[in-house]
């Protein structure tokens, strides 16, 4: 069942949605050559204590941290580690989660390390493409849609730019917990699946490969690779179908 949300609670979502805002953007500022992802990851626990919040990850099925780093090849769930340091050129995907009051929220960015001019034009359009794709799913989310239109949406971004589709992992729904139906793959037919209702709240993430799109999971049962070794790109936000439109709960 899908649950919907009253205004009450999309404001309770809203402020949980504006605190990983702000630890996701806390976190954005220490991406840099020579830094470690347990320092990011240390950064991202600090934020959330001190504004208020808990972690919607560690401990979620046994996964040890509050934030997820994943760079280069690494799609999702990359686990942050006091001996991975952040080399220039490096693309960054960083990936949390925070309840406050009991409401969930759930935001992802992918950021480069350094100097942009670094990177290849090919990884800088693959970040560029994938944040694009995201602003068409939420387009979408609209009351009076269908679930389709969104997955359709973003799909059709990836193809066009001739992107891999990572179909193992997909968004959700999220509320009083962090996944919640429905899925929401980033693939599918418009006018399919469920209608949109007012009060419904998606977590839309696309993930796109700079290749194909196949993933592995490594050994520690968490990092997701791309199989051909290229770099993957992740973005997410947590929005609110309305009957006003869209509404960013991770949003500024």
């Amino acid at each position: 069942m899908i649950a919907r949300r009253t205004q009450a609670e999309l404001e309770k979502m809203r402020r949980s949605g504006q605190v990983l805002h702000e630890v996701l953007h806390r976190v954005q500022a220490l991406v840099r050559p020579g830094a470690s992802t347990w320092q990011l990851e240390e950064a991202a626990d600090a934020a959330m204590r001190e504004l208020g919040a808990t972690s919607a990850f560690r401990g979620y099925h046994g996964y040890p941290c509050v934030l997820c780093v994943s760079v280069n090849e690494q799609v999702i769930h990359g686990i942050p580690s006091r001996k991975r340091l952040l080399q220039p050129g490096d693309i960054v995907s960083l990936d949390c989660g925070v309840v406050v009051d009991g409401y969930y929220a759930d935001h992802a960015v992918t950021v480069i390390v350094g100097e942009a001019e670094a990177v290849p034009a090919s990884r800088r359009k693959l970040l560029q493409v994938t944040e694009e794709a995201l602003q068409a799913g939420i387009a979408q989310a609209r009351a009076g849609n269908h679930l389709g239109d969104i997955s359709h949406a973003v799909q059709s971004y990836a193809e066009a730019a001739g992107f891999g589709i990572v179909r193992e992992f997909v968004g959700h729904g999220i509320g009083t917990h962090l996944h919640e139906d429905p899925q929401v793959p980033n693939f599918g037919s418009a006018g399919s699946g469920p209608k949109l209702r007012p009060g419904m709240v998606l977590a839309i993430e696309p993930m796109f490969n700079l290749g194909g799109p196949g993933v592995a999971v490594l050994a520690d049962g968490w990092t997701a690779v791309t199989t051909d070794g290229e770099a993957s790109a992740h973005f997410e936000h947590t929005v609110a179908v309305t009957d006003n439109g869209p509404w960013v709960l991770t949003g500024a």
